[in-house]
């Protein structure tokens, strides 16, 4: 999805990270590049506001009750995959492991 405006960051990139941000799980910088393209671009906006409200219903309705981590990475994983396939993103994912091995 694109508004047809030229934005720093990409609506289809907005979008993507939208329930990082209403979930506070993004760094700062990320977090005020993804608010100033909200309050910029009013058709994510609109988009942000629907996930917004529908985050709220499903904490009333859950009762507080915290989704289990693989559960919450599986949906993340889903809604990426679907913004990209949608949107034409590319996205690359990248994973560093560092093993401390002590010497003797």
């Amino acid at each position: 999805m694109s508004c047809g405006d030229h934005h720093e960051t990409d609506c289809s990139e907005v979008l993507a990270e939208v329930w990082l941000f209403l979930d506070g799980e993004c760094d700062k910088g990320r977090k005020e590049l993804l608010k100033q393209h909200l309050d910029e671009c009013s058709p994510c906006l609109a988009e942000y506001g629907i996930d917004e409200h529908l985050k709220e219903l499903l904490a009333k309705k859950c009762g507080g009750d915290h989704a289990p981590e693989a559960l919450k990475e599986r949906l993340r994983a889903t809604i990426r995959k679907t913004v990209v396939e949608q949107g034409g993103v590319t996205v690359e994912v990248t994973q560093a492991q560092v093993e401390i091995r002590k010497t003797q």
